[in-house]
């Protein structure tokens, strides 16, 4: 990446730290200021990291940037990443980037219309443990892939967040939350999603906040569905079953178990870029994965604890910005961000309607990354 691209954040939440904290690891990447529509926060984020803090309108007018990071709550990714492309700038956005199809192909429409990029969150796909999964179905050791099945389901937020509330509002739940990863992972390991069906429902209308802070005692009003049973069909074939759930004390699903004609694959959690990887032969006999030398399965967080994990947050961004003087599809880019988007609340309409959906959008499947094209987007 021959130029070094400007970048602003916006929105000083927590999980800004970790765009801060890895931006540096990247080519290409210099973050220069950070906003917040909270002054204090916006400094104390700025203060922490050696940046600028701005204003959320000084940020949008700031012409040392090149691209700005859109990490406000979900219910404002669409208004601030508009707000970023009518500015003039690059977005890339915490996922889900927009809550509607419409959304998606209005923000795609003013962004096509300027000659710039639209990227999303999650990259975790990048990861070594999930390209290895790649390299591995696209081998063809496996046969074809036919079926499987991917569940994330917990107790619930409120028994860790301090402010869980908007978690189970309209836009939220764990289908929206955190089915980016999942869906984006199976997309990028299948394809794209051809129908699909569900049922939803929720346990309980209210739920009691018992993660300590400010709200720990408090009740919250449950406004959207906390469980989700669907069935997804791929273009390519396969037919897998996803459950989400905060209504769930313990399980003991796998994350992802693809299944193909001569054998069987166990993905980790795709909210993590390494993990565990399993396969079996047509016998069924399990046997550890050993890990290749993927920089993006390298632990980089955690060291001095018993699980260090890899976290390679940006690799999307620094694509997304490299993308643009290769002239690839951006892995985290737009297209495949609206197609999970549409598989995700098509799952809350199926469980709300009964019907079984086709969607009205598709994707490339993305470009796989080897060991050699991730080394080239970090810093020697």
């Amino acid at each position: 990446m021959a130029k070094t691209y400007g970048v602003g954040i916006m929105g000083a939440g927590n999980i800004s730290a970790a765009y801060l904290r890895l931006a540096p690891l990247f080519k290409g990447l210099d973050v220069r200021a950070v906003a917040d529509i909270r002054p204090e926060a916006a400094k104390l984020r700025a203060e922490e990291f050696g940046v600028a803090a701005q204003t959320p309108d000084e940020l949008l007018k700031n012409s040392e940037l090149d691209v700005i990071v859109n990490l406000t709550i979900p219910s404002t990714h669409y208004s601030v990443s508009m707000d970023i492309v009518s500015a003039g700038k690059h977005s890339y956005s915490e996922k889900p980037f927009v809550l509607t199809v419409d959304e998606g192909l209005a923000l795609k429409k003013a962004a096509d219309e300027r000659g710039l990029k639209v990227g999303s969150a999650p990259d975790t796909f990048l990861g070594g443990a999930h390209q290895q999964a790649r390299e591995i179905i696209d081998s063809g050791k496996l046969g074809k892939i036919m079926s499987g099945t991917t569940h994330v389901m917990s107790r619930g937020m409120e028994h860790w967040h301090p402010n869980p509330d908007f978690f189970f509002q309209p836009g939220g739940g764990p289908i929206l939350d955190l089915g980016p990863y999942y869906i984006t992972d199976l997309v990028h390991l299948l394809g794209p999603v051809k129908r699909l069906s569900a049922f939803t429902n929720m346990a309980r209308t209210e739920r009691i906040v018992s993660a300590e802070g400010p709200y720990k005692g408090t009740t919250i009003k449950v406004g959207t569905p906390t469980t989700i049973h669907g069935v997804l069909e791929f273009h390519s074939g396969a037919i897998v079953t996803i459950g989400a759930s905060w209504d769930v004390a313990a399980h003991g699903h796998h994350n992802i178990e693809l299944y193909g004609t001569d054998g069987s694959i166990f993905v980790p959690d795709p909210n993590f870029f390494g993990g565990d990887l399993v396969t079996t032969g047509i016998e069924g006999i399990r046997t550890p994965v050993e890990p290749w030398a993927h920089p993006f399965g390298k632990p980089n967080q955690d060291l001095d604890k018993d699980n260090p994990r890899a976290n390679y947050r940006c690799a999307g961004l620094a694509d997304m910005m490299q993308s643009i003087e290769s002239g690839q599809n951006a892995r985290c880019g737009l297209d495949v961000a609206l197609h999970v988007v549409e598989v995700m609340t098509g799952l809350l309409k199926a469980g709300e309607t009964g019907q079984v959906l086709t969607l009205t959008t598709t994707c490339e499947r993305p470009l796989a990354l080897g060991i050699e094209e991730a080394k080239a987007l970090l810093k020697a």
